[in-house]
């Protein structure tokens, strides 16, 4: 397959993560996972899991990862930020049933699913690779806070257009699709995976970011703690760019 993720590998792992906002979104997600997930060591399936950020957190806490990615270049950041005893899978997520038999304790899938034109496929995959009882977790963008960027970036006309709109040229200049959690959970639904909770991932960290403010690392774990309260939190889980969407495999029924 072509690499579309090769030009890439080195802004996404290497920038993006080392920034405030690529801290806070690795710590907001482990904490979030943490409530959900069974002890280590369980079996955890990171698809489409890229340089192997959230799922370094999860082999530290001692779980059993498997990463899947569809780009070599990316494995190949992953294979040096992550210890031999990973399994490493070069294949897309569409394909993940049917390139590892094993089923998981836990199935990731975090900023994937917005670079697809149809979601559906993909999500049934998730669903295909957990064990009954098992956990799918997906974050993606949130097609209901589609117009806090243009507004912040003063981009204003972009941003009345954004209100009905689930498309942008995302911020590594590619173009990306939102989502919304009703419509992620009714996927879920139909492929046997009851939605359990949300939450938001980040929201002030974006409006700092768009409005011009720079952040100084040093405040990161103070800043992520906010974060990590506002994404539980009504009004302001629902404004965040990205959502969290958890859902637990119903049993399998019995004849």
């Amino acid at each position: 397959m072509d690499d579309t993720w090769a030009g890439l590998a080195d802004l996404f792992a290497d920038e993006a993560y080392a920034s405030v906002k690529g801290y806070v979104r690795t710590f907001v997600l482990h904490h979030q996972l943490l409530e959900h997930l069974p002890p280590p060591p369980a079996s955890v399936l990171d698809i489409g899991g890229g340089a192997g950020h959230q799922s370094l957190p999860l082999v530290q806490a001692g779980y059993d990862v498997t990463l899947l990615d569809p780009s070599e270049a990316m494995l190949a950041k992953a294979r040096v930020r992550l210890p031999a005893d990973v399994t490493f899978v070069h294949a897309a997520g569409e394909q993940a049933s049917e390139v590892i038999d094993e089923r998981f304790d836990a199935v990731l899938c975090h900023g994937v699913l917005g670079y697809l034109d149809d979601p559906a496929p993909l999500v049934a995959q998730l669903c295909a690779c957990a064990k009954p009882g098992g956990l799918v977790s997906i974050m993606t963008a949130n097609a209901h806070a589609m117009a806090v960027r243009p507004a912040m970036e003063r981009r204003w006309d972009d941003a009345l257009a954004a209100f009905d709109s689930r498309t942008e040229i995302n911020v590594l200049g590619v173009p990306g699709r939102a989502d919304t959690v009703e419509d992620l959970s009714a996927l879920l639904d139909d492929n046997g995976v009851d939605p359990v909770a949300w939450y938001g991932v980040w929201l002030f960290v974006d409006w700092h970011e768009f409005g011009g403010a720079t952040l100084d690392l040093a405040d990161a774990p103070r800043i992520a703690a906010v974060e990590l309260e506002a994404a539980r939190r009504d009004p302001y889980r629902s404004l965040s760019r990205v959502f969290h969407l958890l859902g637990r495999k119903r049993p399998a029924l019995t004849g």
